[in-house]
């Protein structure tokens, strides 16, 4: 199902790197940047992962929280979160069910790989809607964040 601005965010509940549970619910109320990335370790996850690391004060400003999502197991994402120094909870989807809910798996990745994320970005509001979507085709790009900026701004 490919999800628009306007839907209801599909709910979650999944592991984050420090083993606890981190639910979509836990942001009602709150603005919400949900990002899902292909694989921890890797050179353009890493520059994404960065680059929102370092300008999580902007995001901060804007009255946001973040998670960032990928396929890899939580024992994975938290040595990558521990050697990037990242600030926002990693969660693995390992199951692929939320990547599923959001539309956002490759059929077919690189190396023969089947069912990795896509890299994607969504900005749920307050009330659990969906006001920004972008899922990429091509794994070497990223989102485009000043759109994102952009909305979040519009976000009261």
């Amino acid at each position: 199902m490919l999800l628009k601005v306007g839907d209801k965010a599909p709910s979650f509940t999944l592991k984050a790197s420090d083993k606890s549970d981190v639910s979509l619910s836990d942001y009602q109320g709150k603005n919400l940047l949900v990002l899902f990335f292909p694989l921890a370790f890797t050179g353009v996850c890493t520059t994404e992962l960065c680059t929102i690391r370092d300008e999580k004060a902007e995001y901060e400003a804007l009255n946001t929280n973040i998670v960032a999502i990928s396929i890899d197991s939580l024992f994975t994402l938290d040595k990558f979160k521990s050697e990037e120094g990242y600030n926002f909870p990693l969660l693995s989807d390992f199951n692929k069910d939320v990547c599923r809910a959001y539309g956002t798996l490759y059929e077919e990745f690189v190396l023969g790989m089947k069912e990795v994320s896509k890299r994607s970005a969504f900005v749920v509001d307050k009330a659990g809607n969906i006001r920004y979507a972008e899922i990429l085709e091509n794994a070497g790009e990223l989102p485009n964040f000043e759109e994102i900026k952009k909305t979040l701004a519009k976000l009261d």
